[in-house]
């Protein structure tokens, strides 16, 4: 039986200081990080709970938080919109749909801020992300930020309306085979942004290979 049938999960704002330092000790054990320089400030996580940020948490029946994600209020030339740092999920916890419950968390928080929009990054190269992104959330790939932590770190940028429950996919779509070289598939992502398509899907292929599917971003 999936334990996800079995276990009561809650999510919850993370409010004091107890729940900071857990949120900062469990980032640092699901990404592995050993340098101070990556770690997370307890008292940055209480700066952006008390001044419009996000910093949510999944709890499970014994009250340990499992799930933690954190994000905060970013502006551009179209208005606000709060901008998703980072999310982690207990390695025991993971495949059982958490991630879905904390972006759904944090779109309350911005809504409640009257953000109706909410980015974030990830790696073009990650299928499964991907499909998450785009499919399940219905998130939308917009722009293309190469090297954006340095060299080898290629990312692509989010944009999720979080209004539209059930975003329209268009009908015709232009697919793209992930290439193995991250280089071509930097080259493919930027030339066809480039154009004012978006991501909308991700799919993964019968031979174990992913595919994208870009369409209008204004019909997206």
């Amino acid at each position: 039986m999936n334990r996800i049938s079995e276990v009561s999960f809650r999510a919850v704002s993370l409010t004091t200081a107890s729940r900071f330092a857990e949120a900062s000790a469990l980032y640092r054990n699901v990404f592995g990080y050993l340098d101070p320089a990556y770690g997370l400030n307890p008292r940055l996580l209480g700066a952006l709970a008390s001044n419009g940020g996000s910093v949510v948490g999944i709890l499970d029946e014994s009250d340990r938080l499992v799930a933690f994600a954190y994000g905060f209020c970013g502006t551009d030339r179209r208005g606000f919109y709060h901008y998703s740092q980072s999310a982690v999920v207990a390695a025991d916890q993971q495949g059982h749909g958490l991630g879905r419950m904390l972006k759904h968390a944090q779109r309350e928080v911005a809504l409640s801020y009257g953000m109706s929009r909410m980015r974030w990054t990830y790696d073009p190269a990650q299928i499964r992300n991907a499909h998450f992104n785009l499919d399940v959330l219905g998130a939308r790939g917009r722009w293309f930020a190469p090297d954006m932590y340095g060299p080898g770190t290629d990312r692509v940028v989010i944009e999720w309306d979080l209004t539209r429950e059930h975003p329209t996919t268009p009908d015709a779509l232009t697919e793209l085979v992930v290439p193995a070289d991250a280089r071509e598939l930097r080259r493919s992502f930027e030339e066809l942004l480039g154009k004012g398509l978006v991501a909308v899907s991700c799919r993964r292929l019968p031979d174990g290979t992913g595919a994208y599917y870009f369409g209008p971003a204004d019909h997206a």
